[in-house]
């Protein structure tokens, strides 16, 4: 049977996914965001990461009715916590009441979107049954195969990333196997249970959580000590076995998130992680540490707090891309605004986007008019590599810079012999 993709939800995994399959299938990309779709049809990507739109084989639709033309569908909605970092399954339940409207005997129903294990078909199914009055395995199949794209990672692009895939047959397994093989050039990896696949997926992140919450409990500590976390890094890494890792803020949509599924599931069952919690602890608090040592910096310095202004460069969760969606940068900018500091950020990639909720304004180009008590370098924006450290300088009160190197952007040498204070996290 030759397969019509329907691919719903077309952000950073989706859109690359579809654009991909379109190289031999004939795909549909569905989303609900109206102007999202007419940027698309135009031949604009909202992200700045894909390509392929001028291919004939893939179209672009906000109708979930067009969908029914496509005999594989697949889902690659963000996954999200609420307030009180419980999942929030609103969305993909939603995706899912959808699909049912429209599904009909013989088509399959892939999951990429990051859940905690059993959710698929312990959530998913039941409405894909109720709202369709089907029955699962003898009139519709469901599958599950992670996402893994590293959004703004040139360097490791969809087809180079190994992809997991599992069903709820022998049968849809292999399917899925010969679907993405055909354009997954890293191979596929079958995974016995659709259980198995959701765990894996949610262990890469919350194991890469973990690791990052070690270095930046390293910089806590080393702070203290009066030692640059970076160069005992460095001189760790000298040792064959060393997990290079380093300190940060960790938001986003994935490692910010994704451990909060594994735990809202264990604790449903009785048990409440310690290792995972402690983890998610620690990265938590890096925003208002980070904050609190420009604070304290201000202080020595004798400058008064509530008059003070600093600038942040980047807002964005990570380098190299537009999305700001539970971005930790965010943290600094609250707890300094705790502090009565006026603060000024400044995105490229950002601005001009929805989270102007948030109270602050992201501004596209630095304003040189404007003196600051401070700067952070938040984000390692390649375009930020415009941004020598002169103009830094000319644009601090009375020349006299302090800067807070969140990402050891700068070359620190030249960064202290500059600077009035430098500090790097």
């Amino acid at each position: 049977m030759d397969s019509k993709i329907g691919i719903i939800g077309l952000g950073y995994v989706g859109l690359p996914l579809a654009c991909l399959f379109a190289q031999k299938f004939q795909v549909k990309g569905f989303d609900i965001d109206l102007q999202k779709i007419q940027l698309l049809q135009l031949g604009i990507d909202p992200t700045g990461l894909s390509t392929g739109f001028q291919n004939n084989a893939l179209n672009f639709s906000n109708s979930i009715s067009d969908l029914k033309e496509c005999n594989i569908l697949i889902v690659t909605i963000p996954t999200d916590i609420d307030a009180q970092n419980q999942p929030d399954l609103g969305p993909l339940k939603k995706a899912c009441q959808m699909i049912g409207s429209i599904l009909e005997k013989g088509i399959t129903i892939v999951f990429e979107s990051t859940v905690y294990p059993g959710l698929t078909e312990e959530i998913c199914i039941p409405i894909l049954e109720q709202v369709s009055g089907l029955v699962w395995k003898t009139d519709f199949n469901v599958g599950y195969s992670p996402e893994r794209i590293n959004p703004g990672e040139k360097a490791r692009p969809i087809a180079s990333i190994k992809k997991i895939v599992a069903g709820d047959t022998i049968e849809t397994t292999e399917r899925l196997a010969q679907l993405y093989g055909s354009v997954i050039e890293a191979g596929i990896y079958k995974a016995p249970t659709i259980k198995v696949a959701e765990a894996a997926k949610v262990i890469e992140n919350a194991q890469r959580d973990l690791n990052i919450a070690f270095v930046n409990e390293l910089a806590l500590i080393f702070d203290r000590m009066g030692i640059d976390t970076r160069e005992v890094l460095e001189a760790a890494a000298t040792k064959w076995n060393f997990l290079a890792f380093e300190p940060g803020l960790v938001g986003g949509q994935c490692i910010g998130v994704d451990p909060y599924y594994l735990t809202y599931k264990s604790e449903s069952l009785g048990y409440t992680p310690k290792v995972i919690h402690s983890g998610r602890l620690v990265n938590n608090e890096m925003g208002k540490f980070i904050a609190e040592k420009v604070v304290k910096t201000l202080i020595q310095q004798e400058k008064p707090i509530s008059k003070s202004r600093v600038l942040i460069l980047g807002c964005a969760f990570k380098e190299n891309i537009g999305d700001a969606r539970n971005s930790k940068v965010f943290d600094i900018c609250h707890e300094l605004k705790a502090y009565s500091v006026q603060v000024d950020i400044v995105d490229p990639l950002v601005a001009n986007t929805h989270f102007k909720h948030l109270d602050f304004l992201i501004s596209e180009n630095l304003n040189h008019e404007i003196k600051y008590d401070a700067i952070i370098l938040a984000v390692k924006h390649q375009i930020f590599k415009n941004i020598d450290l002169n103009k830094l300088i000319s644009m601090s009160i009375k020349g006299q810079l302090n800067l807070f190197d969140v990402k050891a952007f700068y070359q620190i040498e030249e960064a202290k012999t500059v600077s009035t204070v430098y500090w790097r996290l």
